[in-house]
């Protein structure tokens, strides 16, 4: 059940109905009269699940809330056992979509069998009431079922045969043929508390959530719509119906389907692959054996980690541990501020980095000395390049991250204007540096090349503030919002003044104290590149200049 990441993954036995009401039933003559008869019995009986030795359940979960709710009953299944023990069983299967137990009643065999109510009705010719066996009515027994799905009830159906010993062969046609109905089960499974939300999240980010589940069509529905997957006149396609549409139907239809109920296994592979020709990214979650061809087959395939088998695990790209929707979720948007901020790295360090290549470039044909020292270049590279360049992966999340479109999986992680960003404020740090050098040989200052190294140390400072975002201002991400970014900026400009007024550093990268006017005129040349980019972000903000991302 596909579902299982949505919901709390914990059935519960909410209702429990027989096809009459059970209004007049009661336990002490039921067991006295026919004590195969009873519906909690069957619960009891037919389940795989069992009490650990520390009094917990152990076994699938919506086998635990049946055998939970017999219980509760008064049906305990180990003294059940003791006098009628399991002899003969077939096990679920989904192409059948029920099991059967067979345990001994005295001289006689009853054979309990518990599925899907399509699984099982077909198989019954009549049915129990308080006035004894009675033949089957199909649609008062089916109109129960719309009705208890509509609500969100995973409904089950439960039917006994009387046989004299154990057929031989145990054929599933015969065993499981000319059954009396006892009554039908509905269990609930909650969906969590931060379901919704997620889903939400999903469709604001551009992610279509799909439901694939084994469930009724209307508890499928019931379950959509109560976490915001479609609205009241959604509709859902059954794998009866799917078998039965030719290709160029489902691809019509698929665009606007968000749930799919009662798939057969080889279906599912089915959906992926419509979905990706259409050219849709997919991701899918499974726990079964038979969900491992679609998880493969998916762009990302999420095995469950607690649920999971080991067949889905080692066909899945990726494991969830905890087995829940929202996990997916928070990992999308984890996965977007680490890409965001893989981009912002390239983005500061190329664009530094032309910087030094450009005012050592153009520096010989403007008929300007070398500016720089290689020293100088190994310190830049060094301080600023390394510890605000590792900062910035400590960057929040932008604003409005869950709200964008995801990315083409074949889109260059230079597109959105990243290269154009890299070549022009490149060239911009690189210009400002020479000018700074012109300027200060016109003047006759004799401190220029401590001047131009500064100017280009301080300038690459103020373009990784200027770029931790690429549409809000600084002034509204505020400087604390990332304090290792702010310590490493702070720590650097430090270290830069140790080179520039400490003596025996002097000494080493060739440079000299310059004054407070000389401090100055650097400060505010390198300050138009930091200007530079805050009017890049307004004017993208504005939607003037490349496109939203």
């Amino acid at each position: 059940d596909k579902t299982g990441t949505l919901t709390e993954n914990r059935m519960r036995a909410e209702t429990i109905v027989s096809v009459a009401g059970m209004t007049s039933w009661s336990k002490e003559t039921d067991t006295v009269r026919e004590p195969w008869l009873s519906l909690f019995q069957a619960l009891a009986l037919s389940n795989d699940a069992s009490r650990s030795e520390r009094g917990g359940w152990l076994g699938d979960p919506t086998e635990i809330a049946l055998l939970e709710a017999a219980e509760n009953a008064g049906f305990i299944k180990r003294e059940l056992e003791g006098r009628h023990p399991r002899l003969a069983e077939l096990p679920f299967d989904a192409e059948r979509a029920r099991m059967t137990t067979l345990h001994r009643f005295g001289d006689e065999v009853v054979a309990y069998t518990k599925g899907a109510p399509e699984g099982v009705l077909a198989r019954c010719s009549a049915m129990l009431t308080p006035a004894g066996m009675q033949p089957l009515d199909i649609e008062q027994v089916e109109a129960k079922v719309h009705h208890m799905a509509r609500d969100g009830l995973r409904v089950l159906a439960l039917a006994m045969r009387i046989w004299p010993s154990v057929p031989e062969g145990m054929a599933a046609d015969e065993v499981e043929a000319e059954l009396m109905l006892l009554g039908l089960v509905g269990l609930i499974d909650p969906p969590r508390a931060e379901a919704q939300e997620a889903v939400d999240l999903c469709r604001s980010a551009g992610i279509t959530p799909v439901m694939i589940t084994g469930d009724h069509p209307q508890t499928a529905l019931a379950i959509a719509r109560r976490l915001g997957m479609v609205d009241g006149d959604g509709e859902a396609i059954t794998g009866h119906q799917l078998a039965h549409m030719s290709l160029q139907e489902f691809e019509a239809r698929i665009p606007h389907v968000r749930v799919y109920a009662r798939v057969a296994p080889e279906q599912k592979i089915r959906i992926v692959k419509a979905l990706q020709e259409r050219g849709e990214f997919v991701a899918m979650t499974g726990d079964g054996v038979n969900d491992a061809p679609a998880l493969k087959r998916a762009d990302m395939g999420v095995a469950m980690g607690i649920t999971g088998t080991d067949v889905a695990k080692e066909a899945a790209h990726m494991i969830l541990l905890d087995d829940n929707f929202a996990t997916i979720v928070a990992a999308v948007r984890e996965g977007r501020r680490i890409f965001d901020n893989i981009r912002k790295f390239i983005k500061y360090a190329m664009t530094c980095n032309s910087a030094e290549i450009w005012t050592l470039l153009l520096a010989p044909f403007l008929g300007l000395p070398i500016p720089l020292l290689p020293i100088h270049i190994l310190w830049i590279n060094l301080v600023t390049d390394g510890l605000p360049g590792l900062a910035l992966a400590m960057e929040p999340e932008e604003k409005g991250t869950m709200r964008r479109p995801p990315r083409p999986p074949s889109e260059s992680i230079f597109a959105h204007g990243m290269w154009q960003h890299m070549l022009w404020i490149g060239l911009l740090m690189g210009f400002a540096s020479l000018a700074t050098q012109a300027w200060a040989i016109h003047v006759g200052d004799a401190h220029w090349q401590t001047m131009v190294f500064t100017v280009l140390t301080l300038s690459q400072l103020g373009h990784v503030l200027a770029i931790r975002s690429e549409r809000d201002s600084l002034f509204v991400q505020g400087l604390f919002s990332n304090r290792p970014l702010l310590a490493s900026v702070v720590l650097t400009v430090a270290l830069q003044m140790a080179v520039i007024y400490l003596p025996w550093l002097n000494a080493i990268f060739k440079t000299a104290a310059l004054t407070l006017e000389e401090l100055l005129f650097c400060f505010a040349m390198s300050s138009i590149v930091f200007i530079a980019v805050e009017v890049e972000k307004w004017l993208r903000r504005k939607g003037w200049i490349y496109r939203e991302v």
